[in-house]
C-alpha cells in the first residue's frame, strides 16, 4: 500500500467513514471536508495519522498537508468515498483561526505543545463564531476558488514581462511572437474576473450561480460606456469585484425573494426575468458608481499607506497581521487584495503581511535552538520548518510558538521588522507587489512584481524575508523565554518520566 492510500484511508476512517463525508475541496496545502456529523470525527485519530500535518476543526473540517501530497490524497479520498473533488483556493500565509496570547510555556514535549495548541485554536475557533466574522468567512469562500486561476495567470505575467523585457534589449528575438499570446492568456481572466465573483457569490447566498454571473457581467461589458449616471459616463470595469459582488448577492435575494410568491408554472420566466432585470439596473444606477468610488479609495488608501508611512506602516502592517487573524478579521483583506490586482496588476499589501509568516521561521528556529535537549519539540522543528519556509504555517504555529505563548510575540516582531524593511523601499519607489493571493515565503517568488520591475521586487521582497527571518529568531532567542520557562522547556523527557513515576509511587491512591 502506498502512502498516498494509507493516508487517504485513515484520513477517512478518521472524519467518520465514507458515509460521513459530504464534499472534498483541494487546495494548495489542505483538504476541506464538509462532514455530515461532526460527532463521528476522530479528531485525534485524524492528527495521529502519519503526513498529517495539522487539523483545523470547524464547520468544515480542514486536513493540512502539504503542496503536492495534498492533491493526491484528495484524488484517493475520492475515489474511496465516491465523493467529487473540488479545486479551491491557496492558502493565505497564516492559518485560518489562531490566537496570539499564550500562557507560557504550558508543555514540555512536542505532544503537550500540540495540546496547548489545540485548546487555544478551539478557544479562538468558539469565540470566533460571531456574525461579522461568519459573515467574512462567506466572502472569503466567494474569492478563495479563483485563487487557482490567479495564480496561474500571475506567475504567466511576470514571465511575460521578462520576455518582453529581454526581447526590447535583443536578448531574445524570437519571442517577440510569443508575447502578445502570453499576454492575452494572463489577461484574459482578469478581464472577466467580475463574472467569476458574481457566480460565486450568487451560490454563496443562495442564489443561482449563473444569475449573479449574468449580472455582474454588466460591469466589463463595453457597451456600458454608453450609459450616464450623474452626468458622467459609466467606465467598462467600473466598480469591479466589489461592485460585482454587491451585484450578485442583491440578485441572489431578489430571486429568492421572487421565488417565495412565484407561482411555479410561472417561475422558469418570471424569476430569471425579474432577477436579472432588478439586480442589473440596480448595478447599473447604483454599484457602479458607489463601488467605483470604494475601489479608487482602496487603491488610494493602500499606496498612501505605503508611499507615505513607508516603513512605519509596513511596521505596524507586518507585526499586527496574525492578531488580525486571531480574531478572523484577515478574510475582509481577500477582496482588498483583489481588488488592488485588478487595478494595478499586483496587490502591495501581500508581501508586507507576508512577513508574519518570515517571523514565525525565525522564531521557530531560534526555539530549536534553546529547546537544546527537547528531542521531541526539535524534531517536530525540523519536520515543520520546511514547510513554513514555503509559507504553510500552521504546524510552526500551533506545534511550537503559539502553545510557547512568548515565541508567538517574539515571532509577530519579526513579522513587524519584515514589514517595516518592505515599506521603506516602498516608500523609496521600489514598491513589492504580487500579482496573486495564497502564497508566501520562497513560494511567494514567482509572483513578485513591482514598479521597477520583478528582478527589484523579488531582490527587495528577499531582503525582507532575510530581515524577518533575523528579526525574529533575535528577538526570541534573547527575549522569548523566561529563566523558569527556558528551564522546563529543556527538562529531557527521561527526566519527566522520572518524576511522573516518582509522583506514582508517593501517591497513596496510585
Amino acid at each position: 500500500m502506498s502512502d498516498v492510500t494509507r493516508i487517504a484511508e485513515q484520513v477517512t476512517t478518521a472524519l467518520g467513514g465514507s458515509a460521513n463525508i459530504q464534499d472534498i475541496e483541494n487546495c494548495m496545502t489542505r483538504l476541506r471536508i464538509g462532514v455530515a456529523d461532526q460527532d463521528a470525527v476522530d479528531a485525534a485519530a485524524l492528527k495521529a495519522v502519519d503526513g498529517v500535518l495539522g487539523v483545523v476543526e470547524d464547520q468544515t473540517m480542514q486536513v493540512i498537508l502539504g503542496p503536492g501530497l495534498v492533491d493526491e490524497v484528495a484524488d484517493e479520498m475520492g475515489r474511496i468515498s465516491r465523493t467529487t473533488v473540488r479545486m479551491e483556493g491557496a492558502d493565505s500565509a497564516v492559518p485560518e483561526e489562531q490566537a496570539a496570547d499564550g500562557p507560557g510555556a504550558s508543555g514540555l514535549t512536542a505532544s503537550q505543545l500540540a495540546a496547548r495548541g489545540d485548546e487555544i485554536r478551539t478557544e479562538r475557533k468558539r469565540a470566533n463564531q460571531t456574525p461579522l466574522r461568519n459573515f467574512l468567512r462567506r466572502i472569503a469562500n466567494i474569492f478563495l476558488p479563483l485563487i487557482p486561476a490567479l495564480i496561474a495567470c500571475g506567475i504567466i505575467a511576470g514571465l511575460n514581462g521578462v520576455l518582453t523585457n529581454l526581447t526590447v534589449k535583443g536578448i531574445t528575438p524570437w519571442a517577440a511572437g510569443i508575447t502578445p499570446a502570453l499576454g492575452a492568456v494572463a489577461s484574459g481572466f482578469m478581464s472577466l474576473i467580475a463574472v467569476f465573483v458574481g457566480m460565486n457569490a450568487a451560490k454563496e447566498f443562495g442564489g443561482t450561480p449563473i444569475l449573479g454571473g449574468a449580472v455582474a457581467a454588466i460591469i466589463p461589458f463595453a457597451g456600458i460606456a454608453k450609459v450616464t449616471v450623474l452626468g458622467q459616463a459609466l467606465a467598462p470595469g467600473q466598480g469591479g469585484v466589489i461592485g460585482a459582488l454587491l451585484a450578485a448577492v442583491l440578485a441572489a435575494f431578489v430571486e429568492r425573494w421572487a421565488r417565495r410568491w412565484c407561482p411555479r408554472s410561472l417561475s422558469m420566466l418570471v424569476v430569471p426575468t425579474l432577477t436579472v432585470l432588478v439586480a442589473g439596473l440596480v448595478t447599473i444606477f447604483v454599484f457602479m458608481t458607489l463601488a467605483g468610488w470604494i475601489s479608487t479609495g482602496i487603491g488610494s488608501l493602500a499606496n498612501w499607506l505605503l508611499e507615505s508611512g513607508g516603513a512605519a506602516s509596513g511596521f505596524v502592517l507586518g507585526g499586527l497581521f496574525l492578531p488580525l487573524v486571531m480574531f478572523g478579521l484577515h478574510q475582509a483583506l481577500i477582496p482588498i487584495h483583489t481588488t488592488l490586482i485588478e487595478q494595478a496588476g499586483y496587490t502591495i499589501l501581500l508581501p508586507v503581511l507576508a512577513m508574519a509568516g518570515a517571523g514565525q521561521v525565525g522564531a521557530t528556529v531560534a526555539v530549536y535552538m534553546r529547546a537544546k535537549h527537547n528531542a521531541s519539540l526539535r524534531n517536530t522543528i525540523k519536520s515543520a520548518l520546511p514547510a513554513g519556509v514555503l509559507g504553510v504555517g500552521e504546524p510552526l504555529i500551533y506545534g511550537v510558538t503559539l502553545p510557547l505563548g512568548r515565541p508567538f510575540i517574539t515571532a509577530c516582531v519579526g513579522g513587524a521588522f519584515g514589514g517595516g524593511f518592505i515599506g521603506l523601499f516602498d516608500q523609496l519607489g521600489t514598491t513589492v507587489g504580487s500579482t496573486a493571493i495564497g502564497p508566501s515565503g520562497w513560494a511567494l517568488f514567482p509572483l513578485v512584481n513591482g514598479a521597477r520591475g520583478i528582478g527589484a521586487a523579488a531582490l527587495v521582497y528577499a531582503g525582507g524575508l532575510l530581515v524577518g527571518y533575523l528579526a525574529g529568531w533575535a528577538a526570541t532567542y534573547f527575549f522569548g523565554f523566561s529563566k523558569e520557562g527556558l528551564a522546563a522547556l529543556n527538562a529531557s523527557e527521561a527526566d519527566e518520566q522520572r518524576s511522573d513515576l516518582i509522583g506514582a509511587e508517593l501517591d497513596p491512591q496510585a
